[in-house]
């Protein structure tokens, strides 16, 4: 099963409303029949076990199929790919499924030495089910960390940053990297429903907290959103990791709120952006989605965000205009 369970989560990113619901079982949109026309949220495709396979059946369309025949329907690349694994002539499976090479920038930071890369954990960790659920990519699996004591693992790093260890707790690491990939910061993420849902550590107080800086081309329009994971879905994106997205000393900015029209302080920094001759967008009515993640999980693509993105970008005099227009339409 574990060969099984690994391919499903390879091809879960296309496959709309993915989650996990039990041992064995996944719901997610049918992508035979396109599920339910009317509501974009219905999932009636599910994938379980049976005996020692995994079986599809859509409650919509009545589509059986097993793992091998959906995978082919799906995306033949993967399906090449499990063929290939699944028949080869020996049957010896690598637990560690994700072979990346080892980023240089890590070999000074022994911090992130004592915990484990999301992209080395097995398909079935918690960890790695919350990464793959939220369709992060996984090029960048190898820059996520997760740690199963996150307050003693901060310790290490700042001695008695957490007095109390008593409510210590496993969390998804999150690592800042400079120009020269040294890390100056980090962020824990919640696995389960603990809270604060993040936690962000401040290493170097003399560097403005910007995620991404070890992948950014300053010389190309930079996109700036609040959350780092956001940061993961668009192109030369740094996130930072607060609702006040201006960078210091930086010009050809793209500046993305989280589309929260009725939060009053997320309103106040879209109109300092407006007033400082900042690139902003205002999203248009017709996306409900809070960020840009849950616009990935309602299906919308990297191209189609991207394409919403362009023209809803606002600068100067337009960007005054469009503002007083969507926030009375808002204010509504």
């Amino acid at each position: 099963m574990y060969i099984e369970q690994k391919y499903l989560l390879l091809v879960s990113p296309q496959l709309q409303q993915f989650k996990k619901k039990g041992d064995y079982l996944y719901n997610f949109r049918c992508p035979y029949c396109g599920d339910s026309k009317k509501s974009r949220t219905k999932a009636r495709g599910f994938m379980f076990r049976k005996e020692n396979n995994l079986i599809y059946k859509c409650h919509n369309c009545g589509k059986g199929a097993n793992l091998q025949n959906f995978l082919k329907y799906v995306d033949s690349k993967i399906y090449n790919d499990y063929i290939l694994e699944r028949y080869k002539k020996s049957e010896k499976v690598e637990p560690d499924i994700g072979k990346f090479t080892k980023p240089k920038f890590l070999k000074g930071d022994s911090p992130l030495r004592t915990i484990q890369k999301v992209s080395s954990l097995q398909w079935n960790h918690s960890v790695k089910e919350l990464v793959v659920s939220r369709k992060i990519p996984s090029n960048v699996h190898f820059e996520l960390f997760y740690s199963p004591q996150f307050y003693k693992w901060v310790n290490t790093i700042i001695p008695n940053k957490f007095a109390s260890l008593v409510k210590d707790h496993a969390r998804l690491v999150i690592p800042f990297f400079d120009e020269n990939n040294k890390m100056f910061a980090l962020q824990g993420r919640a696995i389960g429903n603990e809270e604060p849902k993040y936690i962000t550590i401040t290493l170097d107080t003399e560097k403005q907290k910007i995620y991404g800086l070890n992948r950014v081309d300053w010389n190309k329009t930079v996109y700036v959103v609040e959350g780092p994971l956001d940061s993961l879905f668009l192109d030369n994106c740094v996130a930072t990791a607060q609702s006040d997205l201006r960078i210091k000393n930086r010009d050809n900015l793209v500046l993305i709120p989280d589309n929260e029209p009725r939060n009053l302080e997320i309103v106040k920094q879209i109109e300092k952006y407006v007033d400082e001759n900042y690139s902003v967008v205002l999203w248009p009515d017709y996306v409900e989605e809070k960020d840009i993640n849950e616009m990935i999980l309602s299906g919308k693509t990297k191209e189609d965000i991207t394409n919403i993105i362009e023209k809803n970008t606002y600068a100067g005099v337009r960007a005054k205009i469009e503002f007083t227009k969507w926030s009375k339409r808002n204010a509504k």
